[in-house]
């Protein structure tokens, strides 16, 4: 393919003096070609010419070449690849795989990647589980594009929720329990919360010690732990029960995110944004950015086409406006980045408008580099939104316990995440997504254990070709592998193979080329679903192709060879941008 991508692009230049990308897709099955483009459509409107005499002037030139091509209308190009020119691709993956996959589309960058932002005092819940893996896998194909990744989590220490929390804990822990684990911790300031959260709504002398408790935490939060307040028994109690929660939720989340291979370089507890957050809209308020209004600091967003929203509120507190607002500023003078990427919900796009509006009129530089991501709701089966404010929601270790338990046989922690993460990750980003257990752990179909278990199974073929000649060790196979056709490589082999290749091993050899516009695709719009659904295709293809072509024992195993450990070098390749690793055994 990318020979092809090449020729066209050179051939475009000579002809028209115009530089573009060619994007080749897999041509209609009724032509009998492999792959096709556009791009005499595309220069048709730059050119002002029939694309028709446009394509006929490309084959014309192309006609020097040995590509096969044909003209299609309304003016498609389709090719045809001969089995040469699908085995000196494969030869070229076998030989070198990471240079024939590499992608510098974000070298020398610094992309500053925010997910999962868990609040603490809270317990993590099935939303956190999703952007968690999702934003992992955005991360790593930045990296994988040369990008330099900071993995960021902004939280919730302080604000009404704490406040809430607090006033449950204040009524339910009479002393600080010293045996429990941090999520058994979690599960107890959850009801704390709950608890609260009702007080609120439902008592007046509650909302009114809670409004007292949001403003008391503020300062705790911003003098810090080791605060004095021997004088003040009541604020005591209450930085001792906060910091003790916000502890333990911290650790919670460190274990959540462990058994996940999720490792944040940096977390961002509000309290330490909220300072300059505050000092940024006071700022601007003097120069004129954000507005007085009964009291509080807002910033009028129906003058931009967004709507109005408070900053600092008429007690002088930041609220998420500020906090997100200073959080950027922190970033950034934390790590001088490229892109700041923010991965969240999409109920909080307007707000978000409204923050990068307000910071675009003091500071473009920062607001015209983030890009924010947004996904809906994750559910499983009944549809039923998930809240955590009622206590209604959905835990994120009971979807990983549903799994297990959908499992039945097997208790592999790696098939279990894998399971999970691809059931998340092949749904495209940004609509709502109904998380069926069962087929997520199918065998069969589009899944995490189905990939798995092709990667196993093309390690076992190949060890099964290099019996007695390798250790026999499914982790070595590949590397072993390797060594042993690159030994043994035999152009007179390969000259009389040509002649013996079916329709399985074609299509499996076109698939497996594709792998690199894939990945530039994926790169491009950052959708880690691209990367499943190309998975499950190229699983689906080698299926095929076991199922009908003989391989160990047969005269061209070490050719057949060569074509599937390309394919377990594409499948690990691409499993592990979404964080999957295979297990040696299945």
């Amino acid at each position: 393919m990318e020979e092809i991508q090449n020729t066209l692009k050179k051939t475009i230049v000579e002809l028209y003096a115009v530089e573009m990308d060619v994007v080749l897709t897999p041509a209609p099955e009724n032509t009998g070609c492999d792959f096709a483009t556009n791009v005499a459509m595309l220069l048709a409107k730059t050119l002002k010419k029939n694309p028709m005499e446009i394509a006929e002037e490309i084959v014309r030139r192309l006609g020097e070449t040995d590509l096969e091509v044909e003209i299609a209308r309304p003016g498609f190009l389709n090719f045809k690849l001969s089995n040469k020119n699908l085995l000196k691709n494969i030869d070229k993956f076998e030989k070198d795989f990471t240079k024939n996959i590499s992608s510098d589309e974000y070298s020398g960058q610094t992309v500053i990647c925010e997910f999962s932002d868990p609040n603490p005092f809270k317990v993590l819940h099935v939303g956190h589980l999703y952007t968690s893996i999702v934003g992992e896998a955005i991360s790593r194909v930045i990296e994988y594009a040369g990008g330099k990744v900071v993995r960021a989590n902004f939280g919730g220490d302080i604000g009404l929720h704490v406040a809430r929390n607090m006033y449950g804990m204040l009524r339910k822990i009479d002393q600080i329990p010293t045996d429990l684990s941090p999520e058994k911790v979690a599960d107890l300031l959850a009801e704390c919360y709950v608890f609260g959260t009702r007080a609120d709504e439902d008592d007046a002398e509650a909302h009114a010690e809670i409004v007292k408790l949001n403003k008391m935490v503020f300062e705790i939060a911003e003098a810090g732990e080791g605060a004095d307040y021997s004088g003040d028994p009541e604020r005591a109690r209450v930085a001792k029960l906060y910091f003790w929660g916000r502890k333990n939720s911290y650790q919670y989340f460190e274990n959540f995110y462990k058994r996940l291979q999720v490792k944040f370089d940096k977390y961002y507890p509000e309290s330490t944004v909220a300072k300059t957050g505050l000092e940024t809209v006071r700022r601007e308020l003097k120069n004129g950015v954000y507005e007085m209004s009964d009291g509080a600091v807002v910033y009028r967003g129906d003058k931009h086409g967004l709507h109005t929203r408070v900053f600092i509120n008429n007690n002088g507190l930041p609220t998420y406006e500020a906090k997100d607002t200073g959080l950027i500023f922190e970033k950034y003078k934390d790590f001088h980045f490229d892109k700041s990427i923010i991965i969240t919900g999409n109920d909080i796009i307007e707000y978000m408008k409204v923050v990068l509006s307000a910071i675009s009129q003091y500071a473009p530089e920062l607001s015209s580099r983030t890009l924010h991501i947004t996904h809906g709701q994750v559910k499983l089966p009944g549809n039923e939104k998930m809240s955590s404010r009622k206590g209604n929601f959905l835990r994120a270790i009971d979807v990983i316990e549903m799994v297990r338990e959908a499992m039945e046989k097997s208790s592999d922690e790696k098939v279990l995440m894998g399971a999970l993460k691809y059931a998340l990750a092949k749904y495209k980003i940004g609509g709502d997504i109904i998380f069926d257990i069962k087929e997520s752990v199918s065998m069969t179909g589009n899944s995490g254990p189905y990939l798995q278990y092709s990667a196993v199974r093309a390690k076992k073929i190949l060890g099964k070709i290099f019996s007695g000649r390798i250790s026999g060790e499914l982790n070595k196979v590949e590397s072993e592998a390797e060594v042993l056709i690159s030994e043994n490589d035999s152009a007179e082999k390969e000259a009389k193979y040509l002649a013996d290749i079916s329709i399985y091993e074609r299509n499996l050899m076109k698939k497996l080329i594709q792998y690199p516009d894939v990945l530039k695709e994926t790169v491009r719009e950052l959708l880690p679903n691209k990367i499943c659904t190309y998975l499950y295709e190229l699983a689906q293809e080698f299926s095929r192709f076991y199922e009908h072509v003989q391989v160990a024992g047969s005269e061209f195993e070490l050719e057949r060879g060569k074509i599937i450990l390309v394919y377990l070098k594409v499948l690990t390749h691409g499993l592990n941008l979404l964080g999957i690793e295979v297990p040696e055994q299945m």
